[in-house]
């Protein structure tokens, strides 16, 4: 069997999978920004997942998509617009008013808000910001957050850069059906020795769950909300489950954890 890094956590838990928030708690407060990922933690959550691009002034920010249109109601390129513009933006408004005033943050002050955190960074470009992965490693060297973070994308142009310019660091292989991913998943397992694999949670069943372990891979679902898929896949034996709701999650956890042990709620 081959050998591949930990993932971040997993070592430490007992009977449950790592419960990571969604873009934070991202059912409860506005996606990628730091009252997302404060309440995640608060929610009882292990950790937090999140997305990553390079802005025009270099800095790399905490945001999805590829403009802030849609969280920040402003039309602005993530790569074409400089950091003092993003941060203007009130990226927590639209999700109500209790949020307003939210910013764009950096992922330097993720990791130093969340300091006992798992942090799952997706690294995002779309193949036009190749230097994205160093930036990223050397934010996370600089953080001293080497044993807590996992750098995945489902670009895998991106894993072989970070693999290059960090490559003691644990990565992820992000990756959904419609696509050749049985193939493309193998030959980039094979060449990256990624520490993780991140499938959308419909790939997931107990066999093949089985066969990553059995090779050293753990397995982080995503977007795992329902009680039932959570049941489901917690009895398959992943290691992380990426949910909008980890309040809601942990407690579906902890209470499959006391039945399974024949244990009762206190």
């Amino acid at each position: 069997m081959e050998h591949f890094a930990p993932f971040p956590g997993a070592a430490d838990l007992r009977g449950r999978p790592l419960v990571l928030g969604h873009r934070g708690a991202s059912a409860d407060a506005p996606e990628n920004t730091l009252a997302a990922f404060r309440l995640a933690m608060l929610q009882g959550a292990d950790g937090v997942e999140l997305d990553v691009w390079r802005c025009a002034t270099g800095e790399v920010v905490v945001i999805h998509d590829e403009d802030a249109r849609r969280t920040a109601g402003a039309p602005l390129q993530i790569s074409a617009a400089p950091l003092a513009e993003l941060r203007a933006l009130d990226a927590g408004a639209w999700k109500g008013a209790a949020f307003a005033g939210e910013r764009i943050p950096l992922l330097a002050e993720v990791l130093e808000a969340l300091p006992a955190a798992v942090v799952n960074v997706e690294l995002k470009s779309r193949g036009r910001d190749p230097g994205l992965a160093a930036a990223v490693a050397t934010i996370i060297r600089e953080a001293r957050a080497e044993r807590r973070v996992v750098v995945s994308s489902f670009d895998y142009r991106l894993v072989a850069a970070f693999r290059s310019a960090a490559p003691e660091l644990p990565v992820g292989l992000l990756f959904e059906g419609g696509h050749p991913w049985r193939l493309r998943t193998a030959l980039a397992t094979a060449r990256l020795r990624p520490a993780s694999l991140h499938p959308d949670r419909a790939l997931v069943t107990p066999r093949r769950a089985a066969r990553w372990r059995v090779r050293g891979l753990a397995v982080a679902a995503w977007t795992v909300d329902d009680p039932a898929e959570v049941a489901r896949l917690a009895r398959a034996g992943v290691t992380a489950l990426i949910t909008n709701a980890p309040g809601r999650t942990r407690a579906l956890l902890e209470a499959l954890t006391r039945s399974s042990s024949g244990g009762t709620p206190g």
